[in-house]
């Protein structure tokens, strides 16, 4: 009740109203995440990175050896997501799978239009 009696005194009637939390600091500043958009941006390099494209938990390790700060992949995805970022994966492949017999096993579309297969006596010729 107290709560609300402050917010009332500071903001009247609209103070009453439950407002978003305001949620825990970034852990990140500016400063680090342009530093971290332009190293996604250039791409690793594989003699000194160690890898050939970045994956999150390889632009975790590399939050930690910069900045000291451990960071978990689902805070990583997010806020390059939120950086129009997207993360890519390739379609699994049976790594015996013969590409000349894939077109025997695929089902052709049906056609667009059909007939219907039942029509009543007094429609047909």
């Amino acid at each position: 009740m107290r709560d609300w009696v402050l917010r009332f005194n500071e903001r009247g009637p609209d103070g009453l109203i439950d407002g978003k939390a305001p949620g825990a600091q970034p852990l990140l500043s500016a400063e680090q995440r342009h530093a971290l958009l332009r190293v996604v941006e250039a791409g690793p390099i594989p003699a000194s990175h160690g890898v050939v494209r970045w994956r999150l938990i390889d632009l975790a390790q590399w939050i930690w050896d910069e900045f000291a700060i451990s960071i978990s992949k689902q805070t990583r995805s997010r806020e390059l997501r939120e950086s129009g970022y997207r993360k890519l994966s390739a379609r699994p492949r049976h790594h015996a799978q013969n590409a000349d017999a894939i077109p025997a096993f695929k089902k052709p579309s049906p056609p667009s239009w059909q007939r219907s297969g039942r029509c009543s006596r007094a429609a047909r010729p």
